[in-house]
């Protein structure tokens, strides 16, 4: 950490850099800013699936041409927290390729190379300080929302980064340390230690926090928890943070502000948001300025995601740095237009209710933003072309036209409006968004379906409110005020709660689907011919069968009154199950608390079953002609006792030893306990043969056709 016997030059003016890029060669940092790569995203898709994968290539290829010391990313790196192996293999073939090789590291690494290396290894956390691997260009990144690291493992939450780091691939900076229990939250902050480089007489210094939930950093930094570890002389140091978090306004506490960072700090370089806004921008009151590169692949069809994406060459020499945008030729070019037919109707005389000429006439506006994005795409070739460069294949490009519908009655469907433009477009399911202008009501605001959420309760403090925020709380009772007529509540909330929480993409999807279709099956079973006025009643009582059937599927066999019961009591046990994010505002009772005062039923109920198998052996003859019900009692009383086991011990090993391995053991002890019943079921299985039986069948039947025809001649 000694930096003595180091010259400094005088520093000329915030935010620039000597012109002359020969000036000082040996002293300049060249630095590649990149950020929300999203890896994998959208990979399904036969158009558009490897538009990361080939951005994040080209990202690599631009490192290597401008012979950058290393390459910043801000987090988001891959799309999904855990990317599939397609993903996954194809990253880190490219970084293999690109960033390892025998090229020499111009920059020396002041700070401990064993800070934040993997415990119980002896590797250290920089790759390049590893004498076993061959680095030419160092990748350093954080962890964004999408790729930040879960579970409680031996080795703590973990996430993709993590597995990159330990192979040796990228430098993993910016993992905090979450509290694990109120005591530790409300003692302990957020520590951010540097990793500190230094080429010729230039110092870098690069702190890193990776993606936290955002009331939490925004308590941390407003309670001053958030200790960030400088040298003495960190003037003297050029000082970077990595950041990734919202940026834009999304509530109270849901965003952070730009100016709550220290004020040593030289550039922040800001994550998460996709709009680029790559050039540095001051912030009042700070000596530190803000660039934000924005994502490197469209996410969404948003209006942000439309301009043009860049990277960043960062130069830095002593206090001083200049930055130069640098256009991603890959990204699929992306036009955004809106229209309102109304105006439409004013201007061109467009005839609303002809729905024909209406679409001709949005026909005609799709066009126009197809020539547009193909022009662009050709003058970035064009461009290319002049600076030595060879030329691209066009891509399809990426149309998205909303469409003011205000005062028109019908609308075409979008889905086969966008079949017309197979082959043009890359997006032809939802080329088309309609809207319409809102209208003012005379009765002020609409209150209608709005739901009376526990956490509006006036008597509670912020902090309390931030407290009991849980997301299967607020869903079940944005659900009740809804009075759904197709879905049922208690299972659109748990699928909610599975994308949510466990980052199940598909489980909105799969529940509406199956929801829909048992629906169907339930009312055609009804049977007969009714009225179209009944059918709100019949699909009314359907639903209400398939909910109470759900309620006692997931819950145990329980009846439905038994479950209303505890509804009332979800919003207290949401309030237990404190996250860790939360931990500093609330100092309530624990999630194991709760456990251990439910714990007492169950006992009783095991004792109340424990009768039911010397009972079984005499009613054994009786039931088994109807091998099947037998089997799914058994199954049931199984999964019952699986339960009761949650209760009995409590303890955090338990979880890992219920694995699908366990649960086949578990039925087949079962069907052992009850020996009746096998041997009634086995036996009655002895006396069918049903091979033997069609064979034979078919020999005679064979036999006897043979005959006939032998009568005939």
């Amino acid at each position: 950490m000694s930096t003595d016997g180091l010259q400094e030059r005088p520093a000329p003016p915030q935010g620039t850099l000597n012109t002359d890029e020969n000036a000082y060669p040996e002293d300049t940092f060249r630095i590649l800013l990149a950020t929300d790569n999203h890896i994998g995203y959208n990979e399904r898709d036969p158009i558009r699936g490897q538009d990361s994968i080939n951005t994040f290539r080209e990202i690599l290829q631009l490192a290597v041409k401008h012979d950058v010391d290393f390459i910043l990313l801000a987090g988001d790196l891959f799309h999904e927290n855990k990317p599939s192996r397609e993903t996954l293999y194809e990253t880190m073939a490219l970084l293999r390729e690109y960033t390892l090789g025998d090229r020499p590291i111009q920059m020396e690494l002041l700070s401990d190379p064993e800070e934040g290396k993997a415990a119980g290894f002896s590797f250290p956390a920089i790759n390049y300080e590893d004498p076993n691997f061959n680095v030419s260009i160092p990748v350093f990144s954080i962890h964004g929302n999408h790729d930040d690291p879960q579970g409680a493992g031996p080795q703590g939450a973990l996430c993709a980064l993590d597995m990159l780091s330990v192979s040796g691939l990228i430098n993993y900076m910016g993992k905090i340390d979450l509290p694990v229990n109120d005591a530790d939250a409300q003692n302990t902050g957020i520590a951010v230690k540097p990793v500190l480089l230094r080429k010729g007489n230039s110092r870098l210094a690069l702190y890193g926090i990776g993606n936290v939930k955002d009331h939490r950093i925004h308590f941390e930094l407003r309670s001053n928890r958030v200790r960030m570890f400088m040298p003495k002389d960190k003037d003297a140091w050029f000082n970077i943070l990595l950041l990734h978090q919202n940026r834009v306004p999304h509530g109270p506490q849901q965003f952070v502000p730009e100016g709550m960072f220290d004020d040593s700090l030289d550039l922040v370089v800001w994550g998460h948001e996709h709009d680029c806004r790559i050039d540095p921008e001051p912030v009042a009151g700070k000596r530190y300025r803000i660039t934000q590169p924005g994502s490197s692949v469209a996410t969404s069809l948003g209006e942000g995601e439309s301009i043009e994406k860049h990277v960043a060459l960062l130069e830095i020499c002593g206090k001083e740095y200049k930055m130069v945008p640098i256009p991603l030729r890959t990204v699929r070019p992306f036009v955004v237009d809106e229209v309102s037919l109304e105006a439409a109707a004013e201007d061109e005389g467009l005839d609303l209710n002809d729905k024909m000429a209406v679409s001709k006439f949005l026909k005609n506006k799709v066009n126009e933003l197809i020539q547009r994005a193909n022009d662009v795409w050709d003058g970035r070739n064009a461009k290319a072309l002049q600076e030595g460069d060879e030329e691209l294949p066009r891509m399809l490009p990426i149309i998205r036209l909303k469409v003011d519908t205000t005062g028109v009655s019908e609308m075409s469907n979008p889905v086969r409006f966008g079949q017309e433009f197979q082959g043009l477009i890359a997006n032809p399911r939802d080329v088309l968004v309609f809207h319409r202008a809102k209208r003012p009501t005379r009765g002020g605001k609409v209150t209608a379906d709005q739901p009376e959420l526990s956490i509006d309760d006036p008597s509670l403090t912020t902090s309390e409110k931030l407290s009991r925020v849980r997301v299967q709380t607020l869903v079940q009772e944005y659900l009740a005020a809804q009075e759904l007529q197709l879905l049922g509540e208690a299972g659109m909330s748990d699928a909610i709660e599975l994308f949510v929480d466990k980052d199940d993409i598909h489980a909105i999807q799969n529940h509406v689907s199956t929801a829909l279709k048992s629906l169907m099956k339930g009312v055609q079973t009804t049977g007969g011919e009714f009225e179209e006025e009944d059918l709100e009643d019949i699909v009314g009582k359907v639903r209400e069968k398939h909910e109470k059937d759900y309620l006692e599927k997931h819950n145990g066999g329980r009846s439905t009154k038994s479950k209303g019961k505890e509804k009332a009591t979800d919003a207290d046990r949401s309030d237990a199950s404190v996250e860790s994010m939360m931990e500093e505002f609330d100092l309530g009772p624990s999630d194991i608390d709760d456990q251990e005062s439910e714990a007492p039923p169950p006992p009783k109920k095991t004792a109340a079953r424990a009768k039911k198998p010397a009972a079984a052996p005499k009613k054994a003859p009786a039931k088994a002609p109807a091998r099947g019900r037998g089997k799914k009692k058994v199954v049931s009383e199984d999964e019952e006792d699986e339960g009761e086991e949650d209760y009995e011990e409590p303890e955090e090993e338990a979880p890992k030893k219920r694995t699908n391995r366990a649960a086949v053991l578990s039925k087949t002890t079962t069907t052992k306990r009850a020996p009746a019943k096998k041997t009634a079921s086995s036996s009655k299985q002895a006396t069918l043969s049903f091979a033997p039986s069609g064979r034979s069948s078919t020999r005679a039947a064979a036999t006897r056709a043979k005959r006939k025809v032998a009568d005939i001649r």
